[in-house]
Parts: C-alpha cells; sequence; structure tokens
C-alpha cells in the first residue's frame, strides 16, 4: 500500500525545498515522477532541478521533451495517470491529480501553508486518505529542514 507524506511548505517556495528533497530521495536509488496542475509550476521545477546549485544539478526530464521518460530519474508531468519514467515515488504539486497513487510505493504531496486555498486542499486530502486507510505522515518545513510531527 501507498504511503503519503505530506510536506507543509512555510519559508522556502517549492522551487527551493524540492530539490533538496529530490537529491535525499535520488540517494536512496528511487525513480521520481513529479505531478502538477499547471504548465508554469512544471516550467518553473524544471527551471529549478537544473539550476538550484551553482555546482551541480538534479538530472531529469519532461513531458514534451524529445528525451525518452524511461531514461529519466527524474520526470516532470502534467499527465494525471501514467507512470512514464517507471517510478516508484510520486510527487504531487499543487493539488494535482492522483487516480494510480496505488501504483507507487511513496507520495509526497506537497503544499504551501501561506496558501489558504493549498491548505484546506491539504486538508481535504488528509481526510479522504485516512478515510480510506492509507498510512499518511506530516512534516513541516523547518529553518533547519523538515521536522515530523505527530
Amino acid at each position: 500500500m501507498t504511503e503519503v507524506s505530506f510536506y507543509h511548505l512555510q519559508s522556502d517556495p517549492i522551487e527551493r525545498a524540492l530539490p533538496r528533497l529530490l537529491e535525499k530521495v535520488r540517494e536512496r536509488g528511487f525513480r521520481v515522477l513529479v505531478r502538477g496542475a499547471t504548465e508554469e509550476r512544471i516550467e518553473t521545477l524544471d527551471e529549478a532541478l537544473w539550476s538550484y546549485r551553482d555546482a551541480s544539478f538534479l538530472a531529469h526530464g519532461r513531458a514534451g521533451d524529445t528525451l525518452d521518460p524511461a531514461e529519466q530519474p527524474i520526470f516532470l508531468t502534467l499527465d494525471a495517470e501514467g507512470n512514464a519514467n517507471g517510478a516508484t515515488v510520486l510527487v504531487l504539486t499543487e493539488d494535482a491529480d492522483a487516480p494510480d497513487l496505488a501504483d507507487f510505493e511513496r507520495c509526497l504531496y506537497m503544499f504551501d501553508g501561506n496558501d489558504e486555498p493549498a491548505l484546506t486542499a491539504a486538508r481535504t486530502r488528509w481526510k479522504a486518505l485516512k478515510e480510506q486507510d492509507i498510512s499518511v505522515s506530516y512534516y513541516q518545513q523547518t529553518e533547519t529542514g523538515w521536522e515530523k510531527k505527530v
């Protein structure tokens, strides 16, 4: 069964927080599918993964590239279904749909706690997942990283 972790952004925007989180996920050998709801978000994340650090980048592809998605360790997409790169970890941004949630080992649901509609959507998603007996956990962004809350 898929484990869903909610990541509550409070200080850094997603384009700064996600690359650091993806580094840790990739260090563990996982492939990642990042799903957004708008082309603007995908473009922002695409740029962030290439440039978030002066000395490094996170190799990735995105829907619409000429690269084969199956060869990408991280793949950015708007597609509400499908796992083009064979990922085991799904990252949801902008309350993107996940009808295929069960196809992934883990899901990281990222939301901006300073955005009231995003906060409401996260609470609604949390409640729906709990009602389906899906394992959920919650991490809050702090100045030193992510803190798991009980």
